[in-house]
């Protein structure tokens, strides 16, 4: 589907420039940014997009990327796997903070609002306010049957879809339940895609791994 916007992306050149012009006016040195490993380090972390494995076909993050958040959002997540591990179950991220100049690259491949937040409008993980993330089993690791991978763009990875295994829908109310318990935010097109409540009280950052 958003193959075949990727045209419509030489249309929002002037867009580019604004995100240089933010990404300009977010401090280096103003941010509350921590790697969530040193406040949970059994929370597993598997960054799609800094591998090629990903919708884009390309490796969008530095080598040097990891799992960052802002303090509080880490401390709450941290507080998710906890109340998880009591049931064997524990949380796998997919993507946490993400550079504006990553934001760019998923809108130039994807200039689609329902699964890609535009760069202009600063984006939502550049926040470090907001995680992708899946149910995994403790014992094991091994994800628990969701309705559809990472970045499916499909009806089915709606966050309220209902053509589903019953497994799937199980597993996908329990992450919901447990992330809204603990102040976090579903967004309708996205099973796997939190925000925590404050995310709009947060400016968007440039800040690329390497630099934190």
């Amino acid at each position: 589907m958003c193959r075949k916007l990727v045209l419509f992306s030489l249309l929002l050149f002037n867009v580019t420039t604004f995100t240089a012009s933010l990404a300009q006016s977010a401090s280096k040195k103003s941010h509350n940014l921590i790697q969530l490993a040193t406040i949970n380090p059994r929370i597993r972390v598997h960054l799609v997009y800094a591998t090629p494995h990903n919708f884009t076909r390309k490796t969008i993050y530095k080598k040097s990327a990891q799992a960052y958040l802002l303090d509080h959002v880490a401390r709450a997540l941290s507080n998710v796997q906890k109340e998880l591990e009591l049931q064997g179950i524990g949380l796998l991220i997919w993507d946490a903070y993400r550079p504006l100049q990553g934001q760019q690259a998923l809108w130039d491949a994807c200039p689609d609002e329902r699964f890609v937040y535009p760069p202009h409008k600063g984006g939502k993980h550049t926040r470090g306010t907001t995680v992708d993330l899946t149910l995994v089993r403790l014992s094991d690791g091994k994800e628990l049957e969701m309705p559809t991978g990472f970045d499916s763009f499909t009806p089915e990875a709606s966050s309220s879809a209902t053509n589903i295994s019953p497994e799937a829908l199980k597993n996908r109310t329990l992450l919901q339940s447990m992330m809204e318990k603990h102040e976090f935010v579903r967004i309708q097109n996205e099973w796997w895609h939190f925000d925590y409540k404050d995310w709009r009280e947060h400016a968007p950052l440039a800040i690329d791994f390497d630099e934190l």
